[in-house]
């Protein structure tokens, strides 16, 4: 990928080098490769700030560069110096060690004409005081402020309607005092005329206001959405959630949150600020008479506050009530099968009824507060449009031909009008506090999220190992889950050779998977470290370790989607040789070949169309999809029947040669690919060292653990 491969060059430049693998780790990059949205993006991960400009080679000075020059045919060079007597210096893709020196005619015929200036973000360290720190972009607020440019467009176009909405009344003003005791027709069509055009404007200011509300919901959406599921598939597994199913709630919540920006609540909430006004334009054309709505205004914002204590108390008790309906019904539709088997679905239902039940009465409670709330401001609008007509008329009617004109037909009229137009935005104050109430406790459930640690922190530095050789160290570790009373792993010490072939045995719950994820890094220790080729795996990025460890668990997991699919997941750029080669090695080839659609026979949702077995081999397929060093299996066989397992064992043997080998299995037949044995036994290294010696002592009861 040349941009992929630009940036590369890049952190090795402002050195902070960089695989490929950890450059794209988690961004959604297609088979068209990386783009230059989705560079800014990496640029970004990698403490790098890039912003695309259209400049010519010949402009761009030193204090620009290095810039990536994007070329035609999707191709892209690292610009190094300005132009120097007729020739420029570049980094090609082609050799990412080198410079080239490039005459301009040449790189010019080839330029689009745009280009990504890269700049090191600067890190502030332990000196920096708190109270200079900058303080990071919010991952909402820092977005809603980027397109605060659109809605500055919103707010014009609302002032705009809302003064064509006093254009209405003045019209009727106007034509009631001055046309019918006149019977000036031509002023009634210069005024029908002008009248018209105003409403031509209001349709196509509507129209644009909904635009510009679409186009800035639909980029905050897009660059929301996608932050949130960024956070989450790099949330460290010790800060995950404890229920799946609550945790998707919380996130599905957002919608709440992003229609309030995006829908016409933004717009009756822009509108509202527009009541004073019509205010005083009423005061101008029919005096004390704006008493009346001045009155009850006030008075409906009084009883709308003191109406959202209660929908607020509802709306958040609600919120918890949907996460744990949410959880229930992913927690069944998960464990379905078990539920049948069990005859549990009386339990599942009371429990799921019961949810309903409370989530309901708290809705119920919640709509029936603002029900009260637009009731009351129904009634004072009533009240206003009577009263100002009623006060109106003794005004009209104190007027006479010899003394003072109070107030005339035309202004009443006015009066009444613009008094039902501030009254409008009023009805709608008891939806906006229900709905700005759950999408502030959306906003306070995502925050609480988006502080979760993740396992590439902004700034941090790691070391960068793209090859790892497959030595694997155990440094006096210490580690307890979350939440848990005892710890899994206590004072853990070995350490395991370059292709050296280790079978871990102990009885349930005794650590042997914790070691399997702390090699992983799905969790750091507590105490000591864990360290690979010497280096200790907090300092390594999280995907370059990856890479290079193959690894089955014991309850392998398949997406929804093909074989390929399933084998490739992760690594989506191998070519076909490689899928075969690993497909062959697993057995895959051996179910796959006898379905019509090969390798895109489908899998259904984690794996359901597959038996145990052929599931237990595309997840191997997967694990030795790009050879890695390391491989690390978790009874890779348990669903397998004895012919397949025996014709795996002998696959496994030939690929694993010269490469470290780590195996968990209760099976003793799979023993006889292992040269040594490390007993564990709650939490504790019990034994260890060569497989007959260990036996040996098990057999003999000089080992206190059982399989």
């Amino acid at each position: 990928d040349p941009l992929l491969s630009c940036l590369v060059i890049l952190t090795r430049l402002f050195g902070n080098p960089k695989s490929l693998a950890a450059l794209a780790s988690g961004l959604p990059i297609g088979e068209a490769g990386m783009t230059p949205d989705l560079f800014v993006r990496a640029a970004e991960n990698a403490g790098l700030s890039a912003s695309k400009v259209r400049r010519g080679l010949a402009e761009t000075k030193s204090i620009n560069l290095p810039a990536v020059l994007l070329l035609k045919d999707r191709q892209a060079v690292v610009m190094l110096s300005p132009v120097k007597n007729g020739k420029v210096d570049i980094a090609t893709t082609d050799n990412l060690d080198g410079i080239v020196t490039a005459p301009v005619a040449e790189v010019e015929s080839q330029y689009s004409g745009t280009m990504l200036v890269v700049r090191p973000k600067i890190r502030l360290d332990s000196r920096s005081s708190e109270m200079t720190e900058a303080k990071e972009r919010n991952w909402f607020w820092g977005e809603v402020v980027r397109h605060t440019p659109v809605y500055i467009e919103v707010v014009l176009a609302a002032l705009l309607m809302n003064l064509f909405t006093i254009a209405s009344s003045i019209f009727a003003m106007q034509v009631y005092d001055r046309v019918v005791p006149n019977k000036a027709e031509e002023t009634l069509w210069v005024l029908t005329i002008g009248i018209l055009l105003i409403y031509v404007f209001d349709f196509a200011l509507r129209s644009m206001r909904a635009v510009f509300l679409d186009k800035a919901g639909k980029a905050l959406d897009r660059k929301v959405s996608s932050a949130i599921f960024e956070h989450i598939l790099s949330i460290k597994m010790s800060a995950g959630p404890q229920s799946s199913g609550a945790f998707a709630s919380n996130v599905q919540q957002y919608e709440t949150l992003r229609d309030f920006f995006t829908s016409a609540t933004l717009s009756a909430l822009i509108d509202l600020p527009f009541v004073l006004v019509f205010l005083v334009i009423i005061f101008f054309i029919a005096g004390p008479v704006v008493t009346v709505p001045a009155v009850l205004i006030p008075t409906v914002i009084l009883v709308s506050v003191l109406v959202q204590f209660p929908m607020k108390r509802a709306v958040e008790r609600s919120y918890r009530e949907t996460s744990q309906k949410h959880a229930t019904l992913v927690e069944a539709i998960n464990g379905l099968d078990m539920i049948k088997a069990t005859s549990a679905e009386g339990q599942l239902q009371r429990n799921w009824d019961g949810y309903v039940a409370a989530s309901s009465a708290s809705s119920e409670t919640s709509k029936r507060w603002s029900t009260l709330g637009i009731n009351f401001v129904m009634l004072a609008s009533n009240l206003a449009t009577t009263g100002v007509i009623l006060w109106g008329c003794y005004r009209i009617f104190q007027s006479g031909p010899t003394s003072e004109i109070h107030m005339t037909t035309g202004a009443l009229i006015a009066a009444s009008m613009l008094t039902s137009r501030a009254m409008a935005p009023l009805g709608q104050i008891a939806g906006l506090i229900i709905r700005f109430h759950q999408s502030w406790t959306s906003l306070k459930g995502l925050n609480k999220l988006m502080e979760l640690p993740v396992e590439r922190p902004r700034g941090k530095v790691f070391i960068r190992r793209p090859r790892i050789e497959g030595a694997i160290e155990f440094r006096n570790v210490q580690f307890k889950y979350p939440n848990a009373q005892t710890a899994a792993l206590d004072g853990v010490s070995f350490r395991i050779q370059p292709g050296e072939r280790v079978g871990i045995l102990g009885r349930i719950g005794s650590g042997k998977t914790t070691i399997e994820r702390l090699i992983l890094g799905l969790y750091e220790p507590n105490e000591g470290a864990v360290l690979v080729d010497g280096t200790d795996i907090r300092q390594l990025d999280p995907t370059d370790l990856r890479q290079n460890i193959g690894c089955v668990l014991q309850d392998p997991h398949l997406f929804y989607g093909s074989v390929k699919d399933n084998i490739t997941l992760g690594a989506p750029y191998v070519d076909e040789a490689s899928v075969i080669r690993a497909a062959t090695l697993a057995g895959v080839d051996q179910f796959v070949r006898q379905h019509p659609l090969g390798y895109d026979m489908p899998v259904g949702e984690n794996g359901r169309m597959l038996s145990g077995g052929q599931r237990q081999s595309v997840a191997v397929a997967r694990a030795l999809l790009l050879n890695p060093q390391i491989m690390v299996f978790d009874e890779p066989t348990s669903s397998m029947d004895n012919s397949t397992e025996a014709a795996f064992k002998q696959r496994l043997g030939a690929i694993a040669r010269g490469k470290t080998i780590i195996l968990v299995t209760h099976r003793h037949s799979m023993l006889a690919l292992v040269d040594r044995l490390i007993v564990l036994d709650r939490g504790k290294v019990v034994a260890d060292g060569p497989k007959s010696g260990v036996l040996e002592a098990l057999m003999g009861g000089r080992v206190q653990a059982r399989e």
